[in-house]
Order: C-alpha cells, then sequence, then structure tokens
C-alpha cells in the first residue's frame, strides 16, 4: 500500500484512518484488490494502537469498500459499492401525500412545445459562469440574511419598479429559491387548517397541490376573456390565488375592470391576493395593464416573481414583495425553511441586472420569442380544428379544440393537455 496517512491531533484517530483510507480508494490511489498491510504493521508505521486500525478496517469492511479473506488478508472491494436500502418501515405519511402524485421534469423531445420552459440556448452562459466566479469568494461562505443578499434586493426594487411598476423597496424584497418557494412562505404565514383559498380554474397545479398539502380547502374559481371571475369566488375565501398579467395557462390578462373588482372584493372580504408575474417580462403588444400590487391600496395584495422564465429554471430564484405587516413573519418563515438562498448566485444576478445584463437579455429575448409566438399563432389560428386563445404575452400559447375534435400523441412531440390545468374537469 503507497498511500502515506498524516494523523493530526488528539482527535478521533480510527476515524482519521478511516477517512484517508477511504479517500484513497474513491480517487483510485488505492485500486480494487489491491491488498492493505496488516493492521499490526500499519499500526507500527503510524504509532498508533492497533485495535484503532482495526476499528478503522471494520468500518470500511462494514460499508463495503474493504473484504476480509481468511489467511489472505485485507484487500480493496473488487465488487462496486452500492448504498444498503433503508428498512421498508411502518410509519405513514398524511392521506395528502399518499394521493399526490409530482412527477419529475420531463426530458427534452425533439419538438418540445412544453409549456412555460425557457430556451437555454438564448442564456448568455459565458457572461454567467464569469459573474458567477467572480462572487466565490470566501466571505460568500457565510451565513446571509434571511431576507437575501441585500445588493440584490436592490437591484430587484429597481428592476420591477421600472418594468413593472411595482411599488416596493429593498426592504420589502424577500429571496426566494424560484416561486413555489415564495408560496410556500406565504402559506405557511396565512394558511391554517381549514382557509378557504380560491385558485384559478383552470390554473397552476403546484400551486393548488401546495395550498391543499397546508391543510387549505382549495376552491377553483372559473376563468373568462377578463379573468377570474370575482362574483364566483366563494365569500369564505381568505386567499386569492391569480396570475393576472397572463393568466396561467389561458394566456389572458386580466381586464383593468377585473383587477378593480377583485382588489374591492379583497377589501371587503379582508382577503389576500397572491398575484403570481411569472413571465410577463416577455411582451409582444401593448404597454401591459398595471400589475394588482401598484393598484393596491389597502396593502392586500402580495406580489410574487420569478427568474426561471427569463433566464433560466435551473437558478432557483425568485422572490416576493408584500405589505409591510406580513414582512417579520415571511423572514422567520425563511430562516426556519432554508436559513437562505444562494448567495454567489444572489450575487452573480445583482450585478447581472446593475450591468443591464438582464435587460439587455430580456430585449434579445423577446424579439425570438415574439418572432416564435406569430409563427405558432399563424400556424394555429390556419387550423380549423383549433380555436387559439388570444395572448401577447409569456412563453406559451393555448388553444381549445373544436367541437367533436380529439387528439392523439405523436412520438417526438411534447405538448401539455389543458386537462391537467384544472381541478375538476376542462371548460
Amino acid at each position: 500500500m503507497d498511500v502515506h496517512i498524516t494523523l493530526e491531533g488528539r482527535g478521533d484517530l480510527a476515524a482519521q484512518v478511516y477517512r484517508q483510507l477511504l479517500d484513497a480508494i474513491l480517487d483510485g490511489r488505492l485500486r480494487s484488490g489491491e491488498r492493505l498491510p496488516p493492521t499490526r504493521e500499519l499500526a507500527r508505521r503510524l504509532e498508533i494502537s492497533r485495535n484503532t486500525v482495526a476499528v478503522a478496517y471494520d468500518r470500511l469492511v462494514a460499508d463495503g469498500f474493504l473484504v476480509g479473506r481468511a489467511g489472505a488478508g485485507t484487500f480493496v472491494s473488487a465488487e462496486p459499492v452500492r448504498g444498503r436500502a433503508a428498512p421498508k418501515g411502518v410509519v405513514r405519511p398524511r392521506a395528502f401525500w399518499r394521493e399526490i402524485d409530482a412527477p419529475e421534469a420531463m426530458q427534452g423531445a425533439r419538438y418540445d412545445f412544453r409549456v412555460g420552459v425557457p430556451d437555454p440556448r438564448l442564456f448568455p452562459m459565458e457572461t454567467w459562469r464569469r459573474l458567477v466566479a467572480r462572487e466565490l469568494r470566501a466571505s460568500a461562505a457565510m451565513y446571509n440574511r434571511s431576507a437575501g443578499y441585500q445588493p440584490l434586493r436592490e437591484a430587484i426594487s429597481r428592476h420591477i419598479g421600472i418594468s413593472r411598476s411595482v411599488h416596493a423597496g429593498p426592504d420589502d424584497v424577500l429571496i426566494t429559491n424560484g416561486a413555489q418557494q415564495a408560496l410556500d412562505l406565504i402559506g405557511r404565514v396565512l394558511i391554517e387548517p381549514g382557509t378557504c383559498v380560491a385558485v384559478e380554474e383552470p390554473g397552476y397545479p403546484p400551486a393548488r397541490a401546495l395550498f391543499r398539502s397546508l391543510g387549505a380547502r382549495v376552491a377553483g374559481v372559473p376563468v373568462d376573456a377578463e379573468g377570474i371571475d370575482v362574483q364566483a369566488i366563494p365569500r369564505a375565501a381568505r386567499i386569492v390565488y391569480v396570475t393576472p398579467s397572463h393568466q396561467f395557462p389561458l394566456g389572458t390578462p386580466m381586464s383593468l375592470a377585473r383587477r378593480a373588482a377583485l382588489l374591492a372584493w379583497a377589501e371587503r372580504r379582508r382577503a389576500v391576493v397572491i398575484e403570481d408575474d411569472y413571465d410577463s417580462e416577455f411582451r409582444f403588444g401593448e404597454r401591459p395593464l398595471e400589475p394588482l400590487q401598484s393598484l393596491d391600496r389597502a396593502g392586500r395584495v402580495i406580489y410574487v416573481g420569478s427568474f426561471s422564465k427569463t433566464l433560466l429554471p435551473m437558478l432557483r430564484l425568485g422572490f416576493l414583495v408584500a405589505p409591510a405587516s406580513l414582512a417579520p413573519a415571511l423572514h422567520a418563515a425563511k430562516r426556519l425553511s432554508d436559513w437562505h438562498s444562494d448567495v454567489p448566485t444572489q450575487a452573480a444576478l445583482a450585478r447581472f441586472i446593475d450591468e443591464g445584463l438582464l435587460a439587455r437579455h430580456i430585449r434579445k429575448a423577446t424579439r425570438e420569442y415574439a418572432a416564435r409566438h406569430a409563427m405558432i399563432a399563424e400556424m394555429l389560428t390556419g387550423d380549423e380544428r383549433l380555436r387559439l386563445v388570444p395572448s401577447t404575452a409569456g412563453l406559451h400559447l393555448c388553444a381549445r379544440l373544436a367541437p367533436g375534435v380529439s387528439v392523439r400523441p405523436v412520438p417526438g412531440l411534447a405538448v401539455e393537455s389543458l386537462e391537467a390545468y384544472c381541478g375538476n374537469s376542462p371548460a
């Protein structure tokens, strides 16, 4: 065995021998089938107790990295080490978690038309790599504020103030791991068992499932050409989740009259409105209507945003802007959930925004997506079997089947059915 072992201090010597032998096995310095020195010999070399070396060997044998052969010695295992299965157990999750189906992300198809997936080829990967490398420094290894990296909070508040007219200072912004965690934090703070949460129908399934997992009674509310039907919201609802800028999945924007009606309803019912503005950065027509958050005068709207669509889903960065009355509770929920989001990524994104790279990327991507949007809309409009739902923003289009028309899967073509976004049955 040609492996040098260095023992430090008076710590657990057996653990040190175990760790260094394991590292040698994993990085190939100890090869499969190689014989290790007898415990007595290695103990003499290291000037430690033979029992200490024996303990390290026994642990490696138990973990499958070494194998003992009677009369021959101890060898590095020739078989690949496989993790041992956890016990089957008898503990059962709550009923919701026995029923929920959360499929993993699908692999790309040759013709991929899945909803809300940005084109990674448009992302300036080399620039991003440079920014991340710049932020990988010792100071970034420390714990950070739960609300997020302060320069990023400042950059986001400026960006959404200019691009979306959102009223928010840096201290109003809370950084999250994507929009989904933002919804989770809001739910933790506001939902009690039995709380009625109204969602759009059709709508975003992960939000619906998340609210149910927290003990909410979720009620689907129909959506028409102007957005959610405010008159159909249950009187018992205390939270309403909407996607007003680009209704998910239909794609229509909520009219100004309907926005005003929803805010008035929330004020009367003392309810909270969660506004998910997930991809309205990409506009192909007129200037978008003001977000609910900027029209809100009573402090009942929580604005949720994400960079998963504008940049890349892998970044897992989102944010929320909440009324000041909710900020302390939301910050505490974030701290209890995962303490804080990844600091180097937050710092890189702050520079990306401040150096004008986000605005440049959005302009470039919008031109590309607008061309694709127009091409697909023209094709769908020319097909008498489909009824295109008008849309002037975002990364997807929706079309309804004409009466009596059915479809079947096409190999290599990835599309999604409207039925998957309905809690009951598609309208």
